[in-house]
């Protein structure tokens, strides 16, 4: 059986015994903030930004945790200790927080103990979510438009990163459907915004474009992006685009914590130049691996070839 462990309420416990109530907000109105980081050679990337922006999240929603940003980023570096040795010393985290107001006040007399917010920090092998990706770094993604749109700031504001993406679900069914492709959803007002867990980037006549910060998720991989670029002196323009700026666009990539960036070799089905890893591309992503010291593409793909054995292993302990 695995011995990972998560923080769930102020306890360590099995990430097989943390239960959340049926009752809880997060079921009910899918009303729970999270975030997650990922770590390069077992140290988080950037925690306390992704800790900065769950906070933001949760002021946002109305929700006291219990925990100040400190305590929070704390228990999170005491968790990953905890379940490091559980995996080789090559193996990579991804860390998920998960925050609710908990059980709503409707239901509380089940709970004659009281109601608090529901706090997990979980602690997953990166293998899987890295090893399914591998393919896509030489074939790059396709990018299409389905017909779901992105949810206006007006109504909730996507800076807060939380449980609350249906429309991200159906954008997702949509664009499987159109050869398995990854959407790109428009806001009301037709202009691009981001992928359901990506944000999006353009190049043309070597300046970087991305959607200006109106409707979309301010993404730290994001920000990660346009530092490196701005370091290696590209110049980064955030401006409204729709679909001609992509289709006129000589590059096209998305950045998202789990893979970092990513080309996409189509838009629409049209072909972006040769469909390959663009020069300005290319230069982002090898600053971003010699940041972080780690070639993440590398990484990718070794994961890619253990992931059944590792799968295997992970059910025969179960039954264990």
């Amino acid at each position: 059986m695995p011995n990972r462990v998560v923080y769930f309420n102020g306890e360590w416990v099995s990430e097989r015994e943390a239960r959340v109530s049926i009752f809880d907000s997060a079921l009910m109105f899918g009303d729970m903030a999270f975030e997650m980081t990922r770590t390069f050679n077992q140290k988080p990337f950037k925690l306390r930004e992704h800790l900065d922006r769950l906070y933001a999240s949760l002021k946002l929603m109305e929700i006291d945790c219990g925990l100040t940003i400190d305590e929070m980023e704390q228990i999170t570096l005491e968790g990953l200790k905890k379940n490091i040795g559980t995996e080789p010393d090559d193996m990579d985290w991804q860390i998920m927080h998960d925050v609710s107001r908990g059980v709503m006040g409707f239901y509380e007399t089940v709970f004659p103990e009281g109601v608090q917010p529901t706090v997990s920090i979980n602690y997953w092998p990166l293998i899987l979510h890295a090893g399914t990706s591998a393919a896509k770094y030489d074939t790059g993604v396709d990018l299409v438009i389905p017909a779901q749109q992105a949810v206006p700031a007006h109504l909730i504001d996507p800076k807060t990163k939380n449980r609350s993406r249906l429309h991200y679900q159906l954008a997702n069914l949509q664009a499987a459907r159109m050869n398995n492709s990854t959407p790109i959803l428009l806001d009301p007002d037709g202009y691009l915004t981001e992928s359901t867990g990506a944000n999006l980037f353009l190049v043309k006549e070597g300046v970087l474009y991305t959607p200006e910060p109106r409707n979309i998720l301010l993404g730290v991989s994001r920000a990660t992006a346009i530092e490196l670029a701005e370091q290696l002196r590209v110049p980064v323009i955030e401006k409204n685009m729709g679909r001609y700026e992509a289709l006129m666009a000589d590059e096209i990539f998305i950045t998202s914590t789990p893979f970092c960036m990513m080309h996409a070799a189509t838009f629409e089905s049209q072909i972006i130049s040769d469909g390959k890893p663009g020069p300005i591309f290319t230069r982002i992503a090898n600053a971003w691996k010699k940041r972080v010291g780690i070639d993440f593409v590398t990484q990718a793909r070794a994961y890619e070839g253990r992931m059944e054995a590792w799968k295997t292993k992970e059910i025969r302990g179960d039954i264990e």
